[in-house]
């Protein structure tokens, strides 16, 4: 007759070390975690991140990998092709390309970051505001929302532009201010539905103030399809940063943006001879938007409500 061999029994500091790894094992995983994890499985997404950060990198360590001050003008090098001396070349001044493209990136990403979250402020403070209070108040700002995105955004710029003159902190105001519509829009209909949820009911029948309602209870529900729109916002600023400026009206020269570098592409000579100096500006504007918009899209499918337990 067999018998079964006897289990040696484990010491109390190894049953506890066994119930504190259960435990941990079974303990749920947070909403960020979650989310961080359905961002992983994005591919895109992050070769996008990677993208982005690597950009990032490069702009803020401009002065300490550029060759050349940005701003130097040398007309014995100038127009010269891409070289070991000059990895991207000279435009016509002699202004060295490389060094000008580290630091209109730092231009570029400011005013696209900057300019990006004005219009998120400005979108969610009227989105909110219509969305919670509804009836006339909701009339009013929609319609007003409605008349602003009748208005075609870059004529608008130009012609505004034209008249307070150029520096980054009016290209800024420029973006933030007709940039801000899509976002009180999306606002406007999260508050619509969240308004009605029980727990801000409860905060209303305690008689919390409606001020404290919407930034306590209401906008951090409205956080995720926010921050996924953000995004979204990043690039677009970047794109009309360069629009303006390649039309003459952004940023200032001699500082070096993106857009104004691709100013120059205006000459026919320097389009046709001179490619050096327009297609590392027009690269990293690709590079740049199109990892954000990886960046957003794996947001989007991360923080999507329907998949948040």
């Amino acid at each position: 007759m067999s018998t079964k061999p006897e289990v040696p029994a484990l010491s109390l500091e190894e049953q506890v070390t066994e119930i504190i790894a259960e435990g941990v094992a079974a303990s749920p995983t947070t909403p960020t975690k979650k989310a961080w994890q359905r961002f992983r499985r994005h591919p895109l997404a992050v070769i996008g991140l990677a993208m982005f950060l690597a950009i990032v990198l490069l702009a803020l360590a401009a002065p300490l990998i550029d060759r050349y001050p940005p701003n130097e003008i040398n007309l014995a090098d100038k127009f010269q092709a891409p070289s070991w001396e000059h990895w991207l070349g000279t435009d016509r001044v002699g202004r060295d390309i490389w060094s000008r493209t580290l630091h209109g990136g730092r231009v570029s990403l400011a005013v696209g970051f900057i300019a990006a979250f004005m219009a998120m402020t400005i979108g969610t403070f009227f989105g909110a505001i219509s969305g919670y209070y509804g009836g006339n108040v909701d009339t009013g700002v929609m319609r007003f929302t409605d008349i602003m995105m009748t208005f075609p955004r870059v004529v608008i710029m130009l012609t505004v532009a034209t008249f307070i003159g150029q520096s980054i902190r009016n290209v800024i105001l420029l973006i933030g201010l007709f940039s801000w519509m899509g976002t009180a829009r999306l606002v406007r209909g999260q508050v619509l539905s969240i308004r009605e949820e029980q727990f801000v009911l409860a905060a209303r029948s305690l008689g919390v103030r409606d001020r404290n309602i919407i930034f306590s209870h209401v906008l951090p529900s409205v956080a995720a399809p926010l921050l996924a729109t953000l995004t979204f916002a990043i690039s677009a600023a970047i794109l009309l940063e360069a629009g303006l400026s390649f039309l003459g009206v952004g940023i200032p020269l001699p500082t070096a943006s993106w857009g104004n570098m691709l100013e120059s592409a205006r000459s026919l000579d320097v389009l046709q001879d001179g490619p050096w100096i327009w297609v590392p500006p027009a690269i990293m504007i690709l590079l740049t938007v199109l990892s954000i918009n990886f960046i957003g899209d794996g947001l989007r499918d991360a923080l999507d409500p329907k998949h948040i337990i």
